[in-house]
């Protein structure tokens, strides 16, 4: 699936990934590949994204995620 994190200044990752793990409000949760169409709050943790290239991990405040037709759309 297509995985991009923004903020309002940069692009902190845009890649294809196979999970990404991420600290919902009411606690951590994972999307994977196929996942059903979402729209979650985040609150302060790690956004964590497992990809070919490796395991990555973004430290967040806070933000939003969207998820539909394989695309994980994250905005801190």
């Amino acid at each position: 699936m297509q995985v991009e994190i923004l903020t309002p200044d940069t692009t902190l990752f845009a890649g294809e990934a196979s999970l990404v793990t991420l600290p919902g409000v009411n606690g951590s949760f994972q999307i994977m590949n196929n996942h059903a169409a979402m729209i979650a709050n985040l609150q302060s943790g790690n956004v964590e994204i497992k990809s070919n290239e490796g395991q990555h991990s973004f430290p967040v405040s806070g933000g939003l995620v969207e998820v539909v037709s394989n695309k994980v759309i994250v905005l801190v």
